[in-house]
């Protein structure tokens, strides 16, 4: 549910800014909220779980994620819902890591394995089914189930964690430590900062609007000066030197990639497949059915591996690989392309994000002793979103400045004294003077202004085909770094850690 939560509402906006009476940049802050608190909560779960105790900061955190989403639900305004959203994240950033380890307690060591692809269904399908199910709840009732579609749940899980969900010995007293407030401040400054402007960027034209380029500055000095604090405390809220581990340094740079390619082709395909192409609402969800049924076979199917020894390298190259090929395949995609064409290049992303997935955890926590892994699945689970964030960012930049460049070339070769364009223009505005009964002046600004869509349609897709072999160019520029661990041990299946976010 909170990783449905990331993308749930993006079909809603336009709703949401109707019904609340908004503008669509003001309503834009309800995932830009969503998104800040997430990406600040995730790196101090393991810090606020020792102090705490694991069990209850979960419990408490599934009953703040589903009253946030209960006020959501009934929000009246849009500053309301935006604060109850940035609240709602809070709860949910907190779930994956903290789940991650109760169920890897819960689990013997040879269990893990399957425990971890069972995991990782709900981690690949969550973003993956967001939009589709948001735009279902929005055709058969209003916005507001998007988030109180959560209260039910939430209540079960609420009450079935308390009766069920076991309090490790170890953490049944809670940790007495010192709270790192600097630490957490700067955090709060420098992470904050940079989600918003990697969420708002490319609205707001990047440097030339004054609180972009104010939040940048922040970012910058609250990022050095967060490093080289937690550097210096003794005990720091995000214990960093753990980064001195090999696997764990690459494995976050690979799940920041990996994160970037997941939430940029759930971002891409659909916008892609409905505003170029006009698919319904329903066949764009369902085009995304074979690849979610595939993953789920191969998440089963790489634990498996794990288990016999299969090197974590192999599995991620393999993945990789893959996972450029869907890239290469979608940048052939043409303005003829039907539903069938979709489905291979996502059933090799599905499989290609599924072989990720629990080996990239497994090769950041490789290296670490066991009371350093929930930090260093914490901070895996950080770099994935900071990378889907950035991705998306970079993508709409990309796409902005590629259509500018597409639409141009081809309008550069629209003369009045080409032969092909003079016919037509001709021939269109005879079919518009004939079909709707235009008067011939009426019909030719018609005609012009059907061949103005068709270049802007043409430019989008050539646009779009650019910004999938970005991605795919991003995923292959990575794949040297798997030489670097080439001779890392297998982890035993006492440490095999469960799929991050």
């Amino acid at each position: 549910m909170e990783l449905i939560d990331t993308s749930i509402v993006n079909v809603a906006l336009s709703h949401l800014s109707g019904n609340l009476g908004a503008t669509l940049a003001d309503t834009s802050w309800v995932i830009t909220a969503y998104a800040i608190a997430n990406i600040i909560v995730i790196p101090i779960t393991s810090y606020l779980a020792t102090r705490l105790g694991r069990r209850r900061y979960f419990i408490g955190s599934v009953v703040l994620f589903t009253l946030a989403s209960a006020f959501c639900g009934t929000a009246t305004n849009i500053w309301v819902l935006v604060a109850f959203r940035f609240v709602q994240g809070l709860g949910g950033g907190a779930l994956l890591s903290t789940s991650q380890a109760i169920v890897f307690e819960a689990f013997p060591p040879a269990k893990r394995g399957i425990a971890a692809a069972l995991f990782g269904i709900g981690v690949f399908t969550g973003p993956t089914i967001g939009p589709t199910l948001g735009g279902y709840i929005l055709d058969v009732t209003s916005w507001h189930w998007i988030f109180l579609v959560n209260v039910p749940i939430g209540i079960i899980v609420a009450i079935a964690s308390f009766l069920l969900v076991p309090e490790p010995a170890a953490a049944a007293t809670p940790a007495r430590t010192q709270m790192d407030w600097l630490g957490l401040g700067l955090l709060v400054l420098g992470v904050g900062s940079l989600q918003v402007v990697l969420e708002r960027g490319q609205e707001e034209d990047w440097f030339e609007t004054p609180y972009i380029l104010q939040l940048s500055v922040a970012a910058a000095l609250g990022l050095v000066g967060f490093v080289w604090w937690e550097l210096r405390t003794a005990q720091p809220i995000v214990n960093l030197r753990v980064l001195k581990s090999r696997s764990l340094a690459v494995a976050a740079v690979l799940t920041f990639v990996t994160g970037l390619g997941l939430f940029t082709s759930v971002y891409l395909t659909p916008v892609f497949a409905q505003r170029l192409l006009h698919f319904p609402v329903l066949d764009t969800g369902l085009l995304l059915v074979p690849g979610a049924v595939a993953a789920i076979i191969v998440l089963l199917l790489t634990a498996r591996a794990l288990q016999r020894g299969v090197p974590v390298p192999l599995i991620v190259g393999l993945g990789f690989l893959l996972f450029v090929t869907f890239s290469w395949r979608m940048s052939l995609l043409t303005g003829a392309a039907g539903t069938h064409d979709f489905y291979l290049p996502l059933i090799l992303r599905g499989v290609g994000i599924a072989l990720l997935t629990v080996p990239l955890t497994a090769l950041a926590v490789s290296g670490l002793p066991v009371q350093d892994i929930a930090q260093g699945a914490a901070l895996n689970n950080m770099m994935r979103q900071l990378g889907g964030s950035f991705g998306i960012a970079l993508v709409n930049t990309y796409l902005a400045t590629q259509f500018a460049v597409h639409r141009q070339a081809l309008v550069t070769h629209l003369t009045a004294g080409d032969l092909a364009v003079a016919e037509r223009l001709n021939g269109t505005t005879q079919l518009v003077a004939a079909r709707l009964g235009e008067a011939p002046v009426n019909a030719v600004q018609r005609a012009y202004q059907l061949l103005d869509g068709r270049v802007n349609l043409q430019a989008g897709i050539q646009s779009y085909n650019d910004a999938f072999l970005l991605v795919g160019g991003c995923f292959l520029a990575a794949m040297p770094l798997l030489l670097l661990v080439l001779r890392t041990p297998r982890p035993a299946p006492s440490s095999v850690p469960l799929s991050d976010h």
